[in-house]
């Protein structure tokens, strides 16, 4: 068996990076600079030719999109545990997976990069302001989530899994558009509390992640 995981530091690629390594399997992590455009470079094209990440080639199958990575993981790691069994449990985790990566994910994008949007300075303004508000509230819709499961459980269950790693980096997200991440204090705890993992930890030193980088 050969798992490569293409991977940015800090972008949603996050997520199956601290899977697999919560599975403790043999992987490897290959770093593409978004920031230096390789995604845009014919190498990586001949990979993914719409230029994301994350990618993972599991024996010479390449798979994209986060939400097929992580259910492909999820059923080659059974003993992992990383969505629940049970049919309705399952379902639920992944409709907040879905959430995630088709609502709160896409908002940040306007935030981050409004020149996806439009090419007018103007409109790419708007767009960042009236995003970033709306994306408060996706924060705290996700803090709703935290609030609901006992303080001992993770968001689908047990067992610490894609959902609790993709909330680290929406919070993280959050603070680098400005918005302080201790102003949802149960969402931040949580956070924390899955940074504070070993194997989290190992993906967070591997790609060099602050994760508040909230400046007042």
């Amino acid at each position: 068996m050969s798992l490569k995981l293409y991977f940015s530091p800090g972008a949603c690629s996050f997520v199956p990076h601290c899977m697999l390594q919560l599975a403790g399997t043999a992987y490897e992590p290959i770093m593409v600079k978004l920031h230096k455009g390789e995604q845009h470079g014919d190498e990586y094209k001949a990979i993914n030719p719409r230029g994301q990440v994350p990618v993972l080639v599991d024996d010479d199958q390449v798979i994209t999109q986060i939400v097929a990575i992580v259910l492909h993981l999820d059923q080659k790691f059974p003993d992992a545990q990383f969505l629940p069994a049970s049919p309705l449990a399952r379902a639920k985790a992944i409709e907040t997976l879905a959430w995630m990566n088709n609502t709160v994910h896409p908002t940040f994008t306007h935030i981050f990069m409004p020149h996806k949007f439009s090419d007018q300075t103007e409109l790419q303004a708007n767009l960042k302001e009236f995003n970033t508000q709306t994306y408060k509230g996706l924060l705290s819709e996700l803090e709703g989530l935290v609030r609901s499961i006992a303080p001992s459980a993770w968001l689908s269950g047990n067992r610490l899994g894609p959902l609790d790693a993709y909330a680290l980096t929406l919070t993280r997200w959050g603070s680098l558009a400005g918005i302080d991440p201790s102003k949802y204090a149960l969402l931040w705890a949580h956070v924390q509390r899955v940074a504070a993992d070993q194997a989290v930890n190992v993906v967070i030193e591997r790609e060099r992640l602050q994760l508040n980088l909230f400046k007042g």
